[in-house]
């Protein structure tokens, strides 16, 4: 139950640190070194702009290919939403690979086309919506930067008290269900959730740029160690201990 200590604690900081209207000008910007914005559209990125006009370095690039994911370089990807592959959360599939790697937030958003809530706790560090005002915008990436989550605050405040009420409600988990959660990998657990999401095996591979027979392999490790036979019986096992995954993963 470790896992679930530390994930609070962490969301306890986010959520205080963004409750808290005070920017300390570059209190953190010394663990960011540049923001690199993936920018798909002819017009100008006028967000890097902004950004280089407050005196952030910017690097705007139009293919994702050209992502340098050197993380010595301690960037901060910024992902538009428009003109992106989205999953059926309209959340970018780049976004959900860079996510466990790197510092993601994504922007050009369209509002009410994307689950905030599961944006959220994918790791995705805030969105900046495409009719949002500028001075906000600049607020939101000077958060962001400073390791802040730019979000709604009714939405950090629904999930903050969700989060607590599973905690207080399922601390106790049958010990053979703890050691099972334990055997399985960070990978199996994140192949779970899309499992539960009704991802596919083609969609899975491709969304974590591995082979579909890589991804078969894990499934066949996640059957055995949740004593699952088949699909339905795996996803009423995670369904039961869907926050552990949220809070673990």
């Amino acid at each position: 139950m470790e896992c679930l200590k530390i994930k609070l604690k962490r969301l306890v900081k986010h959520t205080i640190l963004l409750i808290d209207n005070t920017f300390q000008g570059g209190e953190s910007l010394s663990t960011i070194n540049e923001l690199v914005f993936l920018h798909q559209m002819a017009a100008p990125c006028h967000l890097a702009l902004l950004a280089e006009s407050i005196g952030l370095k910017t690097r705007v690039v139009k293919h994702a290919a050209e992502l340098d994911l050197d993380k010595s370089r301690r960037s901060f990807y910024l992902i538009t939403q428009k003109g992106s592959a989205l999953d059926n959360k309209g959340i970018p599939l780049l976004a959900s690979r860079l996510v466990s790697h790197f510092p993601v937030a994504l922007y050009q958003v369209e509002r009410d086309s994307l689950d905030q809530e599961s944006a959220m706790l994918l790791g995705i560090r805030g969105l900046l919506f495409a009719d949002q005002r500028l001075d906000l915008m600049l607020t939101g990436l000077r958060k962001m930067v400073a390791e802040e989550l730019w979000y709604d605050r009714t939405l950090l405040s629904k999930v903050f008290r969700r989060v607590v009420q599973k905690l207080d409600g399922n601390n106790e988990m049958p010990s053979d269900s703890v050691a099972m959660l334990q055997m399985l990998t960070s990978r199996e657990r994140t192949i779970i959730q899309f499992v539960s999401s009704g991802a596919r095996n083609k969609e899975i591979a491709h969304r974590l740029c591995i082979s579909e027979h890589t991804v078969k392999a894990h499934i066949s490790s996640i059957f055995r160690k949740t004593q699952s036979r088949n699909r339905v019986e795996l996803l009423r096992w995670a369904q039961t201990y869907q926050t552990h995954f949220e809070l673990c993963s």
